[in-house]
């Protein structure tokens, strides 16, 4: 380890002994108690992934008042913007994680509502880099785009109206209409194809083992995103003869872009996550959906022609009732 990095972990350790001292200090009991949990789950020096108990201390401020939960939501954004430390942003991320698998209901609604405007970008962590050394760099890389995997996951509970680790009954979407259907799936796609965009010039950083949990958790969600994908493209392949052409259009353009994200997941989850029963279900799907679609294309052709041919009876009927005089006007013969 270099000089420079040791200087740096230790900084780190100092800062973060600094920050509980302030927190002991401060007079504002309740915030300050949800900062120092907030602060040991989230420590400088190493690529360790918050202990089991600490993730469950966090979960822990859920099952309060709903000041509590603010309190907690508010510590740990602060935490992540406030940080320039790549493991320290990837520590809260994870945190933020568990909060939207494990929280309770109070501290996922805080979660939601952070900031009031929400957004695609309310992690605002695009532009994060930790330029301390070559492989802090890449670690910002995966500061990004595991920001962006959390606010997809945001995203997705908010179309389908709960979240993902917590499915809704394959019945209740029967009574949905295509449009709803559609949407759903079209969100649900845009999780897929950014978890294909890994930063796939370090991947061996997976060696590490906060970036090993990080791409657990994320292979469970992408588990539960096939399998609500499974059931809508299910429920819109036996509609499919009822779809219009737009909404076959829409829904070839989904499956497209589902397939096109298969290779580039497979680079990050080697050997998980395969669910044969899913690809066999959007190669057979697309091939129907290309079909009907040529049907449907088709037969708007023919009933163009029909209407042509009814104007070209009509021209003739008329042509047969009528002459043109000498004068140039139209007389009945």
């Amino acid at each position: 380890m270099g000089y420079h990095k040791r200087l740096r972990i230790v900084s780190g350790i100092l800062k973060d002994k600094g920050s509980l001292i302030k927190t002991t200090l401060s007079t504002k009991r309740h915030k300050a108690s949800a900062r120092r949990v907030i602060l040991r789950a989230t420590t400088h020096g190493s690529s360790v992934p918050p202990s089991d108990h600490r993730i469950a201390a966090v979960i822990g401020l859920g099952h309060g008042s709903r000041f509590t939960a603010c309190t907690c939501i508010q510590a740990v954004m602060d935490r992540l913007h406030r940080t320039k430390d790549s493991s320290v942003a990837l520590k809260c991320l994870y945190t933020i994680h568990n909060i939207i698998n494990k929280g309770s209901f109070i501290l996922k609604d805080q979660l939601a509502i952070y900031p009031s405007s929400g957004g695609r970008n309310f992690l605002n962590l695009s532009t994060f880099r930790d330029g301390s050394d070559s492989e802090t760099c890449e670690m910002s890389a995966w500061v990004r785009w595991y920001a962006g995997i959390l606010e997809q996951n945001l995203m997705v509970s908010r179309v389908l109206g709960y979240h993902l680790n917590s499915p809704r009954s394959k019945n209740e979407i029967i009574g949905f209409l295509n449009s709803d259907l559609l949407k759903e799936l079209d969100v649900l796609v845009n999780f897929a194809d950014y978890l294909g965009n890994v930063p796939a010039d370090s991947l061996y950083l997976q060696r590490k083992s906060l970036v090993h949990e990080i791409v657990r958790l994320v292979s469970e969600d992408y588990r539960s995103v096939q399998r609500e994908t499974f059931v809508r493209v299910t429920e819109l392949g036996a509609r499919m003869v009822s779809l219009s052409w737009s909404e076959c259009t829409e829904f070839l353009s989904c499956i497209d872009r589902f397939e096109g994200c298969k290779e580039r997941i497979a680079v990050l989850l080697v050997n998980r996550n395969r669910n044969d029963d899913l690809w066999d279900l959007i190669k057979e799907t697309k091939a129907n959906l290309v079909a009907a679609i040529e049907k449907k294309e088709n037969e708007g052709k023919m009933v163009v022609v029909a209407t042509a041919d009814n104007e070209s009876n009509k021209l003739t009927r008329f042509s047969q009732l009528f002459r043109l005089a000498p004068s140039g006007r139209w007389v009945e013969f």
